[in-house]
């Protein structure tokens, strides 16, 4: 099988799962009423949420499931950059828990989990309480400013809302989107962090982007990618082609190159090796576990990352706790933090859970990235990835089998606007299907 072959018949496989879902009339944002029924409570309406959701009640038809979302609509982080761009419109990116609901069978509760007694399966929310029988966490990542501010707030706030990093909130997209539609001439300093971040590629496909919208509409500007990596962390001869043949009069790669000093007043930034001014920027911290998992003592450190959550690596549940799982981009392994990989990480905890429910074992089972990046608009050139997972003798994370194709351009992706079909494939299955 070709390697591109095989990426069609992964997407074909992700556009066929669960299409079986029998549809509820109503959804109500109140907790479940009492019942005999296995409780689950699944903390977060990301795509790992979602899916381990769906896949709770699918898995075990007669339980009340609650997912718990503060948000009122879904707003997707991936194909975010090319929205970013008017690629795609808003209403290909934004969905309702409610129809979610609805399609699935299960209950959306709009609230905000708070706290947590473990020793009477109460979870807090902003709501009220909710019991639980077996409780999942999938609440995604928060920035970890600690690196460049040293506790300097006054800073943190001023890079939070100067110069978002677009990875979590649609606020921060629109802002971007609107520095971009704003940008007249000069540098635009885009950062990537060290670490495992959420979206290896997205900085990278995002500064493709910009770049091409600079050549497209003859901005004179240059994209300056300030990478805290020593090379590009993913699809490596893909980026570098584009970077060096497509996008090589508007784009600077400096490779280890660790922020060191903001002047945000003189829109500067030092690293170890220069010193780079801009107009305009965004700039990506580390990642880390949410502050509420950090509260409820359910985090460790990494060599990924500073806080991540405290999971048994071969079941994802909680150390210390006898039925409380996480999944998503909480995870402490060290698998590819984007929506294919927690999407088939969602069902596979969901596997867990029911299989303990009824009392039996469920072998691990490797999440799967998929993983495909747009280099340009028109023209539209594509590259991809799909991976799966295997754990070392210590339970280290490796790479069980990795197929990329990055030849963009002969290998036909972007006529085939591939991103998008998988992307409203993983639509479909999350809140229609």
């Amino acid at each position: 099988m070709t390697r591109r072959n095989l990426l069609k018949t992964s997407l074909v496989t992700f556009l066929a799962l669960s299409l079986n879902s029998v549809a509820e009339d109503k959804v109500n944002q109140i907790a479940p009423k009492e019942s005999k029924a296995p409780k689950f409570v699944v903390v977060g309406g990301g795509w790992s949420g979602l899916s381990c959701a769906k896949s709770l009640k699918k898995f075990v038809p007669d339980a009340q499931v609650t997912l718990v979302e503060k948000r009122d609509h879904f707003f997707s982080c991936p194909v975010s950059n090319p929205w970013l761009f008017d690629m795609v419109d808003l209403e290909f990116m934004t969905h309702s828990f409610i129809d979610a609901a609805n399609a699935h069978n299960y209950t959306y509760l709009q609230a905000e989990a708070t706290g947590l007694n473990q020793a009477k399966n109460i979870l807090h929310t902003t709501k009220g309480d909710l019991e639980y029988d077996y409780l999942v966490f999938a609440t995604g990542i928060e920035y970890d400013y600690e690196g460049w501010t040293k506790g300097d707030k006054e800073l943190e706030k001023r890079l939070r809302e100067e110069y978002p990093a677009g990875f979590i909130s649609a606020s921060e997209h629109l802002t971007i989107k609107r520095k971009i539609k704003n940008f007249k001439e000069g540098n635009f300093v885009i950062s990537v962090p060290s670490g495992n971040y959420r979206c290896l590629p997205a900085p990278y496909e995002r500064a493709c982007l910009l770049a091409d919208h600079f050549k497209q509409n003859n901005i004179k500007g240059k994209v300056y990618v300030v990478d805290a990596n020593n090379d590009f962390t993913i699809k490596k001869d893909g980026f570098d082609s584009a970077f060096n043949k497509l996008h090589k009069d508007y784009l600077v790669h400096l490779t280890s190159a660790e922020i060191l000093k903001f002047d945000l007043d003189k829109k500067m930034i030092e690293t170890d090796f220069d010193e780079v001014y801009f107009e305009d920027a965004t700039f990506y911290p580390n990642v880390k576990a949410p502050k509420l998992l950090e509260d409820l003592g359910l985090t460790t450190q990494t060599a990924y990352n500073r806080v991540e959550a405290n999971l048994d690596v071969y079941t994802n549940k909680f150390k210390g706790t006898k039925n409380i799982y996480g999944c998503g981009d909480i995870r402490p392994m060290g698998f590819s933090k984007s929506g294919n990989t927690a999407y088939t990480e969602g069902e596979n905890v969901a596997k867990v859970i029911a299989a303990n429910f009824y009392g039996k074992k469920q072998p691990w089972t490797s999440p799967i990235t998929v993983c495909i990046s747009i280099l340009s608009k028109n023209p539209m050139h594509e590259i991809s990835l799909v991976s799966e997972y295997k754990y070392g003798s210590k339970g280290e994370t490796q790479f069980k089998s990795t197929f990329t194709d990055e030849a963009w351009e002969t290998n036909g992706l972007g006529e085939q606007k591939t991103q998008y079909a998988w992307a409203q494939g993983m639509f479909d299955n999350m809140f229609y299907a």
